[in-house]
C-alpha cells in the first residue's frame, strides 16, 4: 500500500487520522526501545550495587557504596535511607537508644523513597495502555469514513463497479490495518513492562525490609546473614 496515495489523493480526515497513528506509533516505539535499554542497565546496576552494599565493612563504606552507584534505583534507596538514619540522629529532640522513634521515621522514609521509585518505574506505562486502547478505533474511524466517501461517491454516479470502488475502500480497510500494527506492539510492551515493573518493585520491597534492619541495628547480624540477604536479592533480581 502506497501511504503517499492516501496523502495525494485522501481528504483531511483520512490524512489526520493516517497522520495519529503514525505520531502514536513513534511515540510507542520510541518508549519500548528507551525503556527496554533502561530496565536492562538497571538490573545490571542493582546486581553490582547489592554485592559491593552487602560486602561493605561498616555504614560509612555502605553509604561511599551507594554514593558511587547513585544511578542504581537500589542504591537510591540505600541513599534516602541512610540521609534518613542521619537527619534522625542529627536532630537535637533525638534521644539515644530511641530505637522506637528511628525506627518509625526510617519506615516513613523508606515508604516515600519506594513510592518515587515506583513513579519513575511506571513513567510511560499510560501512553502504551492509551496507544494499544484507542489505535484500533482510530483506524476503525479511518476506515468508516473511508467507506461513507465511497458510498457517496457511488450515489452520486448512481452505478457501481469494482473499479470504482475498489481503490477507496481498499485504502480504508487499510486504516483498521493500520491501527491494529500500531496497538499490537504497544499492548505486548504494556504486558512486558508491567510484569519487569512488578519483579524491579518487589525486589525494592525485599531490599527496604532489609535496609530498613540494617539501618537500625547498625550493621547485619553476621556476614552470612548479609551473604544470605545478597543472594535472596539478587535471586529476585534475575527473576524476569
Amino acid at each position: 500500500m502506497d501511504f503517499y496515495i492516501i496523502f495525494k489523493q485522501g481528504d483531511w480526515v483520512l490524512i489526520g487520522v493516517f497522520l495519529t497513528l503514525i505520531i502514536m506509533s513513534s511515540l510507542s516505539w520510541y518508549l519500548i526501545i528507551a525503556k527496554s535499554i533502561w530496565l536492562w542497565r538497571v538490573r545490571q546496576l542493582n546486581r553490582n550495587f547489592v554485592q559491593a552494599f552487602w560486602d561493605a565493612s561498616d555504614m560509612e563504606n555502605a553509604a561511599q557504596v551507594a554514593v558511587d552507584n547513585a544511578i542504581s534505583p537500589l542504591a537510591q534507596l540505600a541513599q534516602s535511607g541512610i540521609a534518613g538514619l542521619e537527619h534522625f540522629t542529627n536532630r537535637s529532640s533525638a534521644r539515644a537508644g530511641d530505637l522506637c522513634g528511628v525506627d518509625e521515621f526510617l519506615l516513613r522514609t523508606l515508604r516515600n523513597a519506594l513510592n518515587r521509585a515506583t513513579a519513575i518505574h511506571s513513567s510511560g506505562m499510560t501512553l502504551l495502555a492509551s496507544v494499544g486502547s484507542t489505535a484500533p478505533f482510530v483506524g476503525l474511524f479511518g476506515t468508516v469514513w473511508g467507506i461513507y466517501h465511497a458510498l457517496i461517491e457511488i450515489s452520486r454516479v448512481g452505478s457501481a463497479n469494482m473499479e470504482m470502488v475498489a481503490g477507496p475502500l481498499g485504502e480504508a480497510l487499510v486504516a483498521t490495518a493500520a491501527g491494529l500494527a500500531v496497538a499490537i506492539p504497544a499492548v505486548l510492551a504494556y504486558n512486558a513492562f508491567s510484569r519487569s515493573n512488578r519483579v524491579m518493585l518487589e525486589e525494592l520491597d525485599g531490599f527496604a525490609h532489609d535496609l530498613h534492619a540494617f539501618l537500625t541495628t547498625g550493621a547485619c547480624v553476621t556476614s552470612a546473614n548479609c551473604a544470605l540477604v545478597a543472594q535472596r536479592t539478587e535471586e529476585v533480581a534475575e527473576v524476569a
